[in-house]
């Protein structure tokens, strides 16, 4: 299932979602050279975040090939600012352009319930608990971790427990076929969340790359729990009422 959009208005602009996707593009950009060699890759493995090496899981100087020609060393000194670069990474384009587009549709509205200041630290709050669960399952990893998807899982959370039955328009992909059905929030989010979980459950332990599965796990549920405590409650109920108008044709 891929979202294109929702029909839920939103109060005000969305700086900070915008401002959000503007900083990974320029990182992707600038940084990871549009994803090509050798920008991409040594970007991942001096910025990604190596549960290994962060928790020194991994004895210091031992050798990580990443290709036939490129081996990466595990340093005495783990990276912690890993923990926050990591979530402006990403490994492709696919990659980028799929948690962006997530951001777009979902983070507007997670936004407009808290306002700016609030979503900025509930957004990178997700992303460190999203890191930290990773983690705790795969400590041993020497496979950098990147992406915002972490973080986003977290606004998918928040977004089911505030708009559960808001629609959001899908595409349904069968084979070569492609249906577009409309759908309540929280049938989405949990069928995405429950997809998650199976997609964890091998990767416990594992020591090769991959989804980062329990990171969306973690973040999802990091966001369901946190946003009763980061959403403003004059906001969400002005959010109803302009959801209500909307939909009455007022």
């Amino acid at each position: 299932m891929f979202p294109l959009r929702d029909d839920n208005p939103t109060l005000q602009k969305s700086v900070i979602t915008f401002l959000i996707v503007c900083i990974n593009i320029v990182v992707w950009v600038f940084v990871q050279g549009l994803g090509t060699e050798p920008a991409l890759i040594q970007s991942v493995y001096s910025y990604g975040l190596i549960p290994g090496e962060l928790l020194q899981t991994m004895k210091p100087g031992t050798s990580v090939r990443i290709s036939p020609t490129l081996i990466y060393i595990i340093e005495e000194n783990p990276n912690w600012f890993s923990l926050l670069s990591h979530m402006f990474l990403h490994g492709g384009w696919f990659h980028i352009i799929g948690n962006m587009w997530f951001l777009t549709v979902f983070g507007d509205n997670v936004e407009d319930s808290m306002g700016q200041v609030r979503f900025i630290i509930f957004y990178l709050l997700c992303g460190l608990i999203a890191a930290s669960i990773q983690i705790l399952f795969n400590p041993s990893s020497p496979v950098p971790m990147v992406g915002a998807s972490g973080a986003i899982s977290g606004i998918m959370g928040a977004y089911m427990i505030l708009y559960p039955k808001a629609p959001v328009h899908l595409l349904i992909f069968f084979g070569f076929f492609i249906e577009r059905v409309i759908v309540p929030a929280y049938f989405m989010m949990a069928y995405w969340f429950v997809l998650q979980l199976i997609g964890a459950l091998p990767s416990t332990g594992a020591q090769d790359g991959g989804v980062a599965f329990w990171a969306h796990v973690g973040g999802f549920i990091a966001g369901v729990i946190l946003i009763p405590i980061f959403k403003k409650n004059d906001r969400v109920e002005a959010q109803k009422r302009l959801y209500l108008r909307r939909m009455s044709g007022f």
